[in-house]
């Protein structure tokens, strides 16, 4: 009969404990069955299964192991493990594994009490957590702190729709972001992010600024509000929105897109997601002279919007061209994803009104960021809380990985 020990080993962290313990264990020939590590404020937690052979017995090595210990100044302890335990463990992980990504500007107790708590009741078994964002000061107040709790979970919900629908309640009335997704190859090799312009990597509707230089800014913004809650259909109401603009002189284009202000967090995501070798596009129901305009400043790879028509320096009220709506913006993901070579699974698409929902359900990663409630119920992830840096801890990125 196999000899099976789970050892435990903690206290403050040092260099060389890790060596010291398994340098123990090789003298015996020891099998190394698991093993994982932390350390959470200086103290580490060291767990290791082992098997010790035939040839060995297990009593020198746990004496070995409690002199090194005492040594250390580590507390040591052993527990036995049946051989029946250790293969229904082994069956549970292949179960199937989901990430959950806790989002939020402080985490709380509360927070996780939640999350845990939702996860226990769907038989979601928690294998690891881990903190992706990076320790806060509490010598002073910093404003727009990031945090993020990710949680690795083994098993499979009866419901899956039921628990996504919990998961956006407790968010909901928490004010945190919770993702769900499962943690499959195409989670860890996204290549492609596509992102609408308007309200997404600017904080505005660029449409409503131009109705306000020309006279109809509560006229547009009632059509435009329609439009996002999908109440209106998107090629109608923007026809009838830019036929608003005629006669508007086109010198005010430079002055708005001088004005406009960038969502927090859009120059760290993109600058890290090209450091990271990612392919990006702004897929707008706005116009190019924006769009491309924030090409020059981030870098994009790809833009597609709609072009005004100004003659004699003036709007006409009219669009060249086709009207980049929800089906083309889906459409061209398609192409980009194509021509670059990735499949959708490896793509993400960042949206928030109705007409980006039908490049959100294609992409692999589908979020609503900072939208309106039908599109944040209909997405496959949202983001609410947080800059659109937040993206990052989606895809298992770390503060300290960021470009500088």
């Amino acid at each position: 009969m196999k000899e099976i020990i789970l050892l435990t080993i903690s206290g403050e962290d040092k260099p060389g404990v890790t060596s010291s313990i398994t340098s123990i264990l090789a003298g015996f020939q020891v099998n190394i069955l698991d093993i994982g590590q932390a350390v959470i404020h200086n103290t580490l937690s060291l767990g290791i299964l082992i098997e010790v052979p035939k040839v060995s017995e297990s009593s020198p090595i746990l004496r070995d192991l409690l002199f090194k210990a005492h040594e250390m100044d580590m507390k040591v302890r052993f527990q036995p493990v049946g051989e029946d335990e250790y293969e229904n463990w082994v069956t549970g992980q292949g179960k199937s594994r989901h990430i959950i990504t806790l989002l939020a500007r402080k985490v709380t107790a509360a927070h996780i009490a939640t999350v845990t708590d939702i996860a226990a009741r769907h038989d979601l078994n928690i294998d690891k957590i881990t903190r992706l964002s990076g320790r806060l000061s509490l010598s002073h107040e910093q404003e727009n702190t990031k945090a993020c709790v990710e949680f690795s979970v083994r098993g499979a919900s009866d419901d899956t729709s039921l628990l996504r629908e919990e998961f956006l309640r407790a968010a909901s009335e928490l004010d945190v972001d919770i993702a769900f997704q499962e943690d499959n190859v195409f989670r860890r090799n996204r290549r492609l992010v596509v992102f609408d312009m308007d309200s997404t990597l600017i904080e505005a509707e660029v449409i409503d600024e131009l109705a306000k230089e020309a006279g109809v800014g509560d006229q547009v913004i009632a059509i435009t509000e329609a439009a996002m809650r999908g109440e209106i259909d998107f090629n109608e109401s923007f026809r009838r929105r830019v036929a608003l603009l005629k006669g508007l002189d086109a010198g005010v284009l430079e002055s708005i897109s001088q004005r406009l202000p960038l969502t927090e967090g859009a120059e760290e995501l993109v600058s890290n997601l090209k450091a990271l070798g990612f392919k990006t596009a702004i897929l707008s129901g706005g116009f190019t002279y924006f769009a491309e305009d924030l090409q020059r400043r981030l870098g994009f790879d790809y833009v597609y919007a709609n072009r005004l028509d100004i003659k004699d320096g003036v709007v006409t009220g009219e669009v060249v061209g086709e009207i980049v709506n929800g089906a083309r913006k889906a459409e061209l993901l398609r192409e980009i994803a194509a021509r670059e070579g990735v499949c959708l699974e490896q793509t993400i698409a960042v949206g928030d009104g109705a007409n980006d929902l039908p490049m959100l359900s294609i992409a692999g990663l589908g979020i609503a960021f900072r939208a309106k409630p039908l599109v944040r119920q209909s997405a496959k992830q949202a983001i609410s809380t947080l800059g659109l840096d937040g993206i990052l801890y989606l895809i298992g990125f770390r503060d300290r990985d960021a470009i500088r």
